[in-house]
Protein backbone atom coordinates (compact mmCIF):
# COMPACT_ATOMS: atom_id res chain seq x y z
CA UNK A 1 0.00 0.00 0.00
CA UNK A 2 1.00 3.61 -0.93
CA UNK A 3 2.04 5.66 2.43
CA UNK A 4 0.62 8.95 1.21
CA UNK A 5 1.83 10.52 4.41
CA UNK A 6 5.32 9.93 3.52
CA UNK A 7 5.14 12.46 1.04
CA UNK A 8 4.22 15.29 2.95
CA UNK A 9 7.43 17.64 2.85
CA UNK A 10 9.46 15.59 0.41
CA UNK A 11 11.62 17.37 -1.49
CA UNK A 12 10.80 15.98 -4.98
CA UNK A 13 12.71 16.75 -8.39
CA UNK A 14 10.35 15.65 -11.42
CA UNK A 15 11.66 15.45 -14.56
CA UNK A 16 9.08 16.20 -17.62
CA UNK A 17 6.67 17.58 -15.59
CA UNK A 18 5.15 19.35 -18.34
CA UNK A 19 4.51 16.10 -20.24
CA UNK A 20 0.95 14.25 -19.95
CA UNK A 21 2.28 11.45 -17.06
CA UNK A 22 4.62 14.55 -15.73
CA UNK A 23 1.64 16.71 -15.25
CA UNK A 24 -0.58 14.08 -13.28
CA UNK A 25 2.25 13.00 -11.20
CA UNK A 26 3.17 16.94 -10.47
CA UNK A 27 -0.75 17.27 -9.43
CA UNK A 28 -0.45 13.98 -7.27
CA UNK A 29 2.78 15.29 -5.12
CA UNK A 30 1.42 18.79 -4.55
CA UNK A 31 -1.55 17.73 -3.48
CA UNK A 32 0.13 15.11 -1.09
CA UNK A 33 2.04 17.91 0.38
CA UNK A 34 5.84 17.49 -1.22
CA UNK A 35 7.78 19.71 -1.84
CA UNK A 36 8.16 19.80 -6.01
CA UNK A 37 10.98 21.02 -8.66
CA UNK A 38 9.90 20.17 -12.22
CA UNK A 39 12.81 20.37 -15.04
CA UNK A 40 11.42 19.85 -18.34
CA UNK A 41 11.05 21.57 -22.26
CA UNK A 42 8.59 23.93 -22.10
CA UNK A 43 4.86 22.54 -22.30
CA UNK A 44 3.96 21.89 -25.92
CA UNK A 45 1.01 23.88 -27.50
CA UNK A 46 -2.40 24.05 -26.01
CA UNK A 47 -4.26 21.92 -25.52
CA UNK A 48 -1.76 20.70 -22.81
CA UNK A 49 -2.60 19.15 -19.70
CA UNK A 50 0.41 21.32 -18.04
CA UNK A 51 -1.28 24.20 -19.20
CA UNK A 52 -5.01 23.25 -18.49
CA UNK A 53 -3.36 22.84 -14.62
CA UNK A 54 -1.26 25.78 -14.30
CA UNK A 55 -3.66 28.33 -13.58
CA UNK A 56 -4.35 26.49 -10.32
CA UNK A 57 -0.69 25.10 -9.88
CA UNK A 58 1.96 27.81 -10.91
CA UNK A 59 2.78 29.61 -7.48
CA UNK A 60 3.04 25.66 -5.91
CA UNK A 61 5.99 24.41 -7.03
CA UNK A 62 9.56 25.28 -8.72
CA UNK A 63 9.14 25.88 -12.87
CA UNK A 64 12.26 25.04 -14.84
CA UNK A 65 12.17 24.88 -18.77
CA UNK A 66 15.66 23.51 -19.54
CA UNK A 67 16.69 20.44 -21.69
CA UNK A 68 17.92 16.80 -20.03
CA UNK A 69 21.44 17.99 -22.54
CA UNK A 70 21.99 20.94 -20.31
CA UNK A 71 24.11 19.18 -17.67
CA UNK A 72 25.07 22.67 -16.02
CA UNK A 73 21.29 23.29 -15.49
CA UNK A 74 21.12 20.07 -13.96
CA UNK A 75 23.57 20.08 -12.04
CA UNK A 76 22.78 23.31 -10.47
CA UNK A 77 19.34 22.34 -9.82
CA UNK A 78 19.92 19.35 -8.17
CA UNK A 79 23.09 21.60 -5.99
CA UNK A 80 20.25 23.81 -4.65
CA UNK A 81 17.36 21.98 -4.65
CA UNK A 82 18.66 18.39 -2.58
CA UNK A 83 16.48 16.14 -3.60
CA UNK A 84 14.80 13.73 -1.21
CA UNK A 85 13.62 11.72 -4.42
CA UNK A 86 14.15 12.17 -8.23
CA UNK A 87 10.95 11.05 -10.46
CA UNK A 88 13.07 10.83 -14.27
CA UNK A 89 10.32 11.10 -16.54
CA UNK A 90 11.33 13.37 -19.21
CA UNK A 91 11.75 11.38 -22.43
CA UNK A 92 10.97 11.51 -26.22
CA UNK A 93 8.09 9.40 -25.65
CA UNK A 94 6.39 8.82 -29.40
CA UNK A 95 8.04 5.36 -31.48
CA UNK A 96 6.62 7.08 -34.77
CA UNK A 97 8.25 10.55 -33.34
CA UNK A 98 11.46 8.52 -33.23
CA UNK A 99 11.82 7.45 -36.83
CA UNK A 100 11.65 10.96 -37.75
CA UNK A 101 14.11 11.91 -35.36
CA UNK A 102 15.80 8.63 -33.87
CA UNK A 103 19.39 10.45 -33.01
CA UNK A 104 17.49 13.14 -31.05
CA UNK A 105 15.41 10.19 -29.46
CA UNK A 106 18.70 8.81 -28.39
CA UNK A 107 20.25 11.49 -26.90
CA UNK A 108 17.28 12.63 -25.34
CA UNK A 109 16.53 9.33 -23.46
CA UNK A 110 19.62 7.70 -23.23
CA UNK A 111 22.29 10.32 -22.52
CA UNK A 112 19.95 12.90 -21.07
CA UNK A 113 19.24 10.28 -18.23
CA UNK A 114 23.06 9.81 -17.72
CA UNK A 115 23.78 13.82 -17.05
CA UNK A 116 20.46 13.71 -14.74
CA UNK A 117 22.52 10.74 -12.83
CA UNK A 118 26.17 12.69 -13.28
CA UNK A 119 24.32 15.84 -11.86
CA UNK A 120 22.61 13.67 -8.57
CA UNK A 121 26.55 13.13 -7.68
CA UNK A 122 26.30 16.34 -5.69
CA UNK A 123 23.46 15.36 -3.44
CA UNK A 124 24.55 15.52 0.33
CA UNK A 125 21.97 13.01 1.65
CA UNK A 126 19.89 9.64 1.35
CA UNK A 127 18.28 9.68 -1.87
CA UNK A 128 15.94 7.60 -3.63
CA UNK A 129 16.06 7.75 -7.16
CA UNK A 130 13.42 6.11 -10.55
CA UNK A 131 14.26 6.18 -13.57
CA UNK A 132 11.39 5.59 -16.02
CA UNK A 133 11.86 3.57 -19.37
CA UNK A 134 8.91 1.80 -20.72
CA UNK A 135 7.60 -1.41 -21.43
CA UNK A 136 9.58 -1.63 -24.92
CA UNK A 137 12.67 -2.32 -23.64
CA UNK A 138 12.18 -6.06 -23.77
CA UNK A 139 13.24 -7.88 -26.91
CA UNK A 140 9.91 -8.16 -28.40
CA UNK A 141 9.24 -11.92 -29.91
CA UNK A 142 5.19 -10.95 -29.81
CA UNK A 143 4.29 -13.84 -28.11
CA UNK A 144 0.81 -14.43 -25.61
CA UNK A 145 3.33 -14.67 -22.47
CA UNK A 146 3.87 -11.30 -20.55
CA UNK A 147 7.59 -10.51 -20.37
CA UNK A 148 9.04 -10.36 -17.12
CA UNK A 149 11.86 -7.91 -15.84
CA UNK A 150 15.09 -10.65 -16.88
CA UNK A 151 14.04 -10.77 -20.03
CA UNK A 152 15.83 -9.84 -23.05
CA UNK A 153 16.22 -6.41 -23.57
CA UNK A 154 16.60 -5.44 -27.25
CA UNK A 155 14.18 -2.29 -29.38
CA UNK A 156 12.95 -2.84 -32.98
CA UNK A 157 12.27 1.18 -33.34
CA UNK A 158 14.31 4.06 -32.10
CA UNK A 159 12.45 4.48 -29.02
CA UNK A 160 12.64 1.52 -27.74
CA UNK A 161 16.03 0.82 -28.07
CA UNK A 162 16.99 3.83 -26.90
CA UNK A 163 15.09 2.96 -23.63
CA UNK A 164 16.23 -0.82 -23.11
CA UNK A 165 19.70 1.20 -24.08
CA UNK A 166 18.77 3.20 -21.16
CA UNK A 167 18.39 0.38 -18.78
CA UNK A 168 21.35 -1.13 -19.59
CA UNK A 169 23.33 2.46 -18.85
CA UNK A 170 21.43 3.30 -15.55
CA UNK A 171 22.24 -0.64 -14.22
CA UNK A 172 26.16 0.35 -15.02
CA UNK A 173 26.12 3.67 -13.79
CA UNK A 174 25.18 2.85 -10.59
CA UNK A 175 27.36 -0.47 -10.36
CA UNK A 176 30.22 1.97 -10.83
CA UNK A 177 29.13 5.34 -8.78
CA UNK A 178 26.78 3.86 -5.74
CA UNK A 179 28.31 2.49 -2.74
CA UNK A 180 31.38 3.64 -0.42
CA UNK A 181 34.33 3.91 -2.77
CA UNK A 182 36.13 7.10 -3.15
CA UNK A 183 35.03 7.69 -6.74
CA UNK A 184 31.44 6.54 -5.41
CA UNK A 185 27.63 7.97 -3.67
CA UNK A 186 26.48 6.53 -0.82
CA UNK A 187 23.78 8.63 -0.86
CA UNK A 188 21.65 7.35 -4.06
CA UNK A 189 19.32 3.99 -4.41
CA UNK A 190 18.40 4.05 -7.94
CA UNK A 191 15.77 1.44 -9.70
CA UNK A 192 13.74 1.54 -13.34
CA UNK A 193 10.00 1.19 -14.03
CA UNK A 194 9.09 -0.26 -17.23
CA UNK A 195 4.90 0.71 -17.37
CA UNK A 196 3.01 -0.11 -20.79
CA UNK A 197 0.53 2.09 -22.64
CA UNK A 198 -1.46 4.64 -20.34
CA UNK A 199 -4.24 6.46 -20.75
CA UNK A 200 -6.71 9.36 -19.17
CA UNK A 201 -7.89 12.32 -19.16
CA UNK A 202 -5.26 15.20 -20.80
CA UNK A 203 -3.28 13.38 -22.95
CA UNK A 204 -3.33 15.81 -26.50
CA UNK A 205 -0.64 14.30 -27.90
CA UNK A 206 -0.43 13.49 -31.79
CA UNK A 207 -0.30 9.85 -33.07
CA UNK A 208 -1.98 8.47 -30.06
CA UNK A 209 -5.41 6.27 -30.17
CA UNK A 210 -7.02 8.30 -27.18
CA UNK A 211 -6.49 11.42 -27.66
CA UNK A 212 -6.94 11.30 -31.93
CA UNK A 213 -10.23 9.54 -30.98
CA UNK A 214 -11.21 12.66 -28.63
CA UNK A 215 -10.47 15.39 -30.56
CA UNK A 216 -12.53 13.60 -33.58
CA UNK A 217 -15.71 12.96 -31.46
CA UNK A 218 -15.62 16.88 -30.11
CA UNK A 219 -15.71 17.43 -33.71
CA UNK A 220 -18.20 14.49 -34.71
CA UNK A 221 -15.95 13.11 -37.17
CA UNK A 222 -15.24 9.10 -37.75
CA UNK A 223 -12.27 8.31 -35.70
CA UNK A 224 -9.49 6.77 -38.13
CA UNK A 225 -7.56 3.90 -36.71
CA UNK A 226 -4.67 2.24 -38.63
CA UNK A 227 -4.06 -0.82 -36.51
CA UNK A 228 -6.89 -1.99 -35.05
CA UNK A 229 -5.67 -5.69 -34.11
CA UNK A 230 -2.71 -4.35 -31.85
CA UNK A 231 -2.85 -5.29 -28.68
CA UNK A 232 -1.68 -3.20 -25.85
CA UNK A 233 -2.09 -3.66 -21.76
CA UNK A 234 -4.18 -0.62 -21.69
CA UNK A 235 -3.72 1.24 -18.04
CA UNK A 236 -4.90 4.01 -16.46
CA UNK A 237 -2.22 6.85 -16.64
CA UNK A 238 -2.46 6.90 -12.41
CA UNK A 239 -1.79 3.18 -12.61
CA UNK A 240 2.33 3.50 -12.51
CA UNK A 241 2.45 6.58 -11.62
CA UNK A 242 1.29 4.85 -8.23
CA UNK A 243 3.92 2.34 -8.74
CA UNK A 244 6.77 4.72 -9.26
CA UNK A 245 5.54 6.67 -5.78
CA UNK A 246 5.56 3.44 -3.92
CA UNK A 247 9.04 2.50 -5.45
CA UNK A 248 10.36 5.18 -4.35
CA UNK A 249 9.12 5.10 -1.15
CA UNK A 250 10.72 1.83 -0.65
CA UNK A 251 13.69 2.83 -2.32
CA UNK A 252 14.24 5.70 0.45
CA UNK A 253 13.35 3.67 3.10
CA UNK A 254 16.13 0.92 1.84
CA UNK A 255 13.85 -2.01 1.75
CA UNK A 256 15.36 -3.09 -1.53
CA UNK A 257 18.26 -3.63 -2.93
CA UNK A 258 18.85 -0.45 -5.81
CA UNK A 259 18.87 -0.76 -9.55
CA UNK A 260 16.52 -3.10 -9.81
CA UNK A 261 13.48 -3.16 -12.48
CA UNK A 262 9.97 -3.01 -12.11
CA UNK A 263 7.09 -3.72 -14.61
CA UNK A 264 3.64 -1.88 -13.85
CA UNK A 265 1.10 -2.90 -15.90
CA UNK A 266 -3.00 -3.53 -15.59
CA UNK A 267 -4.68 -6.74 -15.15
CA UNK A 268 -4.41 -9.15 -17.54
CA UNK A 269 -7.93 -8.78 -18.96
CA UNK A 270 -7.07 -5.17 -20.05
CA UNK A 271 -4.68 -6.53 -22.27
CA UNK A 272 -7.33 -5.26 -24.90
CA UNK A 273 -7.12 -4.91 -29.14
CA UNK A 274 -7.34 -1.25 -29.94
CA UNK A 275 -10.83 -2.01 -31.80
CA UNK A 276 -11.93 -3.32 -28.12
CA UNK A 277 -10.47 0.49 -26.75
CA UNK A 278 -12.50 2.57 -29.27
CA UNK A 279 -15.99 0.31 -29.36
CA UNK A 280 -15.66 0.61 -25.65
CA UNK A 281 -15.31 4.73 -25.70
CA UNK A 282 -18.14 4.79 -28.02
CA UNK A 283 -20.55 3.36 -25.53
CA UNK A 284 -19.46 6.58 -23.22
CA UNK A 285 -19.40 9.33 -26.63
CA UNK A 286 -21.38 7.59 -29.23
CA UNK A 287 -19.64 8.31 -32.69
CA UNK A 288 -18.49 5.84 -35.36
CA UNK A 289 -14.92 4.51 -36.16
CA UNK A 290 -13.18 3.71 -39.53
CA UNK A 291 -9.68 1.95 -40.31
CA UNK A 292 -7.00 3.64 -42.44
CA UNK A 293 -4.31 2.31 -44.53
CA UNK A 294 -0.99 3.45 -44.53
CA UNK A 295 1.31 3.49 -47.23
CA UNK A 296 4.91 3.32 -46.15
CA UNK A 297 3.97 2.48 -42.48
CA UNK A 298 6.82 2.15 -39.98
CA UNK A 299 7.28 -1.11 -37.50
CA UNK A 300 5.05 -1.32 -34.75
CA UNK A 301 5.33 -4.01 -32.76
CA UNK A 302 1.08 -5.81 -32.54
CA UNK A 303 1.24 -7.60 -29.27
CA UNK A 304 3.25 -6.89 -25.73
CA UNK A 305 2.11 -7.85 -22.39
CA UNK A 306 3.74 -7.51 -18.95
CA UNK A 307 4.15 -9.65 -16.16
CA UNK A 308 3.72 -7.75 -12.89
CA UNK A 309 4.57 -10.42 -10.08
CA UNK A 310 7.63 -9.00 -8.88
CA UNK A 311 5.94 -5.49 -8.04
CA UNK A 312 3.45 -7.42 -6.00
CA UNK A 313 5.66 -9.93 -4.29
CA UNK A 314 8.47 -7.22 -3.28
CA UNK A 315 6.01 -3.76 -3.15
CA UNK A 316 2.88 -4.73 -2.67
CA UNK A 317 1.71 -2.96 -6.06
CA UNK A 318 -1.42 -4.31 -8.07
CA UNK A 319 -3.26 -2.73 -10.16
CA UNK A 320 -6.42 -1.06 -9.12
CA UNK A 321 -9.32 0.14 -12.01
CA UNK A 322 -9.93 -2.68 -14.69
CA UNK A 323 -10.45 -1.95 -18.30
CA UNK A 324 -13.94 -0.43 -18.41
CA UNK A 325 -13.83 2.05 -15.67
CA UNK A 326 -10.22 2.74 -16.92
CA UNK A 327 -12.14 3.40 -19.99
CA UNK A 328 -15.07 5.32 -18.67
CA UNK A 329 -12.63 7.68 -16.28
CA UNK A 330 -11.10 8.52 -19.50
CA UNK A 331 -13.66 9.28 -21.65
CA UNK A 332 -15.59 11.14 -19.03
CA UNK A 333 -12.87 13.52 -18.25
CA UNK A 334 -12.92 14.86 -21.49
CA UNK A 335 -16.42 14.77 -22.45
CA UNK A 336 -16.70 17.15 -19.16
CA UNK A 337 -13.81 19.61 -20.16
CA UNK A 338 -15.53 19.79 -23.39
CA UNK A 339 -18.92 20.88 -21.53
CA UNK A 340 -16.95 23.81 -19.72
CA UNK A 341 -16.12 21.56 -16.65
CA UNK A 342 -12.64 23.16 -14.54
CA UNK A 343 -9.65 20.77 -15.88
CA UNK A 344 -7.83 20.86 -12.61
CA UNK A 345 -11.12 20.23 -10.56
CA UNK A 346 -12.20 16.85 -12.87
CA UNK A 347 -8.25 15.65 -12.53
CA UNK A 348 -8.60 16.49 -8.64
CA UNK A 349 -12.04 14.13 -9.38
CA UNK A 350 -10.20 11.02 -10.59
CA UNK A 351 -7.16 11.01 -8.15
CA UNK A 352 -9.24 11.22 -5.01
CA UNK A 353 -11.45 8.29 -6.33
CA UNK A 354 -8.07 6.50 -7.14
CA UNK A 355 -6.48 7.30 -3.80
CA UNK A 356 -9.86 6.13 -2.23
CA UNK A 357 -10.04 3.04 -4.12
CA UNK A 358 -6.51 1.64 -3.54
CA UNK A 359 -6.77 2.44 0.56
CA UNK A 360 -9.80 0.44 0.42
Amino acid sequence: MLDLSFWKGKRVLLTGHTGFKGSWLLLWLLELGSEVAGYSLPAAPAPNLFRQLYGSLGNRFVHLEADLADRIALTELANRFQPDVVLHLAAQPLVRISYDDPLGTWKTNLLGSLHLLEALKSITHPCAVVMVTTDKVYSNKEWVYGYRETDQLGGHDPYSASKAATEIAVASWQSSFCGEAPHQTPHLQVATARAGNVIGGGDWALDRIVPDAMRSLQLKQSIAVRSPKSTRPWQHVLEPLGGYLLLAERLFTASLHPCEAFNFGPFVSSNRTVSELVTTMLAHWPGEWHTVQQANAVHEASLLNLHTDKAYTQLGWAPCWGFQETVERTVNWYRDVASGSDPYQRSLLDLQAYQSDIRS
